[in-house]
């Protein structure tokens, strides 16, 4: 279902100009029946100026009047013929600059304890590049005799069941099954 747009206007609309209960305006408007009576009192809401639901079609007047009649009803809001809008992929996770040195400690973690992992999901997991994680793998990183491998989800790069389920899609056996981060004195 759809939200409704601008609810505490449409609420303001409906509450001059229909005979709807306040329990009736909150349900359809996801407000509580406090903040609907409020908004009639005139103590919330007093500047807003009222949206119609009607002609903006997310309302027909025949399902007001139907409520009208029945108090014990619920509005529905109207099927709309336009296409959902496509919903956007999460893209890169943004990592703070203090932690960005960390990446190639993590990715050496993933390489010596899970090589199941391909450079795909390491590089999902942690937000970084192939490239990065192939210079990691061959010993040719820039800054290799630094890098020490950390766990990725103590370091924040990663939580623990997004680790696991990587681990158990490229076949291998999580540490900890159960989502709850080792401690740091077990890890090796």
């Amino acid at each position: 279902m759809t939200q409704l747009l601008m609810p505490k206007a449409t609420a303001v609309w409906l509450i001059d100009n229909t005979a709807l209960t306040f329990e009736q305006i909150g349900n359809f408007c996801q407000l509580h029946p406090l903040e609907v009576q409020a908004i009639a009192d005139g103590e919330v809401g007093a500047g807003i100026q009222g949206y119609d639901p009607v002609q903006n079609r997310q309302l027909t007047a025949e399902e007001i009047a139907r409520c009208e009649a029945d108090t014990s009803a619920s509005l529905t809001m109207s099927e709309s013929n336009l296409p959902q809008p496509t919903m956007r992929t999460k893209g890169p996770r943004y990592v703070p600059v203090a932690r960005r040195g960390d990446k190639p400690d993590g990715i050496a973690w993933l390489v010596k304890h899970h090589p199941e992992l391909s450079d795909a999901q390491i590089g999902k997991l942690i937000g970084t590049t192939k490239e990065t994680i192939k210079k990691i793998r061959e010993r040719t990183h820039w800054n290799i005799q630094n890098i020490q491998a950390k766990h990725p989800a103590m370091l924040g790069l990663c939580s623990q069941i997004d680790l696991n389920s990587a681990i158990e899609k490229a076949g291998g056996q999580p540490a900890n099954t159960e989502g709850q981060v080792q401690n740091i004195s077990e890890l090796p």
